[in-house]
């Protein structure tokens, strides 16, 4: 364990803190270990990933735990479509393992540079009408509480701790390790368009049904959309060109994306151009592809984000508000706003829990002002039933989230249970689940 002071922030810069000490731990023991020493010093410790969450879930001026370098082993049945591996892994790694197997996760967000624990804690999802958030994929999982117990969990051993952790936000313990349900591999066909935003609307519940995965883009300013759908198919035999991959998803949708995402924010009178140009700039293409190449793409221009899952039939009612928030904003919006859809679940603090879901997902670039706007989408979003990605920017309290989660009260009654003395708590998720 290091002994001086650590600062850390995360990937769109928007999150900063110290910690007094940073553990590395390479085994369940040292991780344990670790719980333990911030337990006598009367500090507090929190686990960090790859820093892709826009909240402060992960900051800490007590002992951090950087799980990198945790090895508790990789096992792949591929007979029962099973792997498991440490909670620290990327997805990005994961991926790659997976492959080599003749193996796949079911779904995927875009991208995949999350840790998997990271990925799980916040309720990480994709797209696709008949599938959940990839929590649902989990079966088995090992943590170490605030107490120092190490708990092996699934749907018959420790039920309520599986239900709480596999969307846990860090809160009832350390995740180590995790089983996961895969699928055998599988191509992807990937069709991208751009179309009138009302045609897409108008249409919009046979699109999800009638596509594997299905979401849509809205260019602010704009009456124009650019969606995208991706379905199964038996064979890669359409792969995308190496030159249109690099004009596409290198150059047009982040190097000339954060070129006039920059202009914008040195001239805000020409992000409404801006957001027209780029709305036609991407042109209709398809291609085949390895599952998770196809749904994740690279994203290097910086932003800060809002997301919020709603009741699906709500979607239409909430980007029509939205349209009218952007409209009426005393400054610009650069970012266009993702579109998304997801099954309901059974996970206690899931975004989806007991519902089909619309997600929304608000950007800005950083160095624009976002607040007014993040804020006036999140009172739209709550009247309509909306629950904030545990992942992305929001200002909901415990008070406010309690009657969005019918069990927010169980989950609660498990977090008192396993961290009775709030070791691994801060600020964030003193203001989010109550002290």
């Amino acid at each position: 364990m290091a002994g001086t002071p650590a600062a850390w922030s995360n990937w769109a810069g928007n999150q900063r803190s110290i910690a007094a000490r940073v553990a590395r731990p390479r085994t369940v023991d040292e991780v344990v270990e670790a719980v333990q020493a911030a337990a006598d010093a009367g500090r507090t410790i929190r686990a960090v990933g790859s820093g892709h969450s826009f909240a402060g879930a992960a900051l800490t001026d007590g002992y951090r735990l950087d799980l990198a370098d945790l090895a508790t082993g990789v096992t792949v049945d591929t007979a029962r479509r099973l792997v498991t591996v440490p909670a620290g892994m990327t997805l990005h790694a994961l991926n790659d393992l997976l492959a080599a197997h003749g193996l796949a996760l079911p779904n995927l967000g875009d991208i995949d540079a999350q840790t998997v624990a990271g990925a799980l804690s916040t309720g990480t999802h994709g797209t696709g009408g008949k599938l959940g958030c990839l929590s649902t994929f989990v079966t088995g999982l090992t943590l170490v509480t605030g107490t120092g117990e190490v708990l092996h969990c699934s749907a018959d051993a420790h039920r309520d701790v599986f239900a709480a952790a596999r969307v846990g936000l860090g809160a009832v313990g350390v995740l180590v390790e995790v089983t996961l349900r895969c699928v055998d591999a599988f191509v992807l066909r990937a069709h991208e368009r751009p179309a009138p935003l009302d045609s897409v609307l108008a249409d919009l519940p046979g699109l999800v049904e009638q596509h594997d995965h299905v979401e849509f883009y809205w260019f602010p300013y704009t009456a124009r959309v650019q969606v995208k759908t991706n379905d199964r198919v038996p064979d890669d035999d359409r792969p995308l060109p190496r030159w249109r991959g690099w004009l596409d998803d290198d150059f047009l949708a982040n190097t000339a994306f954060g070129g006039a995402c920059w202009l914008g924010r040195a001239v805000p009178a020409l992000a409404p151009g801006i957001s027209a140009v780029s709305a036609r700039a991407l042109t209709e293409r398809t291609y085949t592809g390895r599952s998770d190449r196809v749904f994740c793409t690279p994203r290097r221009v910086r932003f800060v984000e809002m997301e919020y899952a709603l009741p699906r039939a709500a979607m239409p009612e909430a980007l029509a508000a939205l349209r009218r928030i952007v409209d009426r904003l005393p400054f610009k919006v650069l970012f266009p706003v993702e579109v998304r859809f997801t099954a309901a679940d059974d996970i206690w603090l899931s975004h989806g829990y007991g519902r089909d879901s619309a997600y929304l997902a608000i950007h800005q670039y950083v160095g624009m002002p976002f607040e007014p706007y993040f804020r006036a989408f999140e009172e739209v979003a709550t009247e309509l039933g909306g629950r904030p990605h545990w992942g992305k920017l929001h200002y909901r309290d415990a008070a406010s989230l309690r009657p969005a989660y019918p069990r927010f009260a169980d989950f609660l009654a498990v977090r008192d249970r396993l961290d009775p003395n709030r070791l691994f708590s801060n600020p964030y998720l003193t203001h989010t689940l109550g002290p």
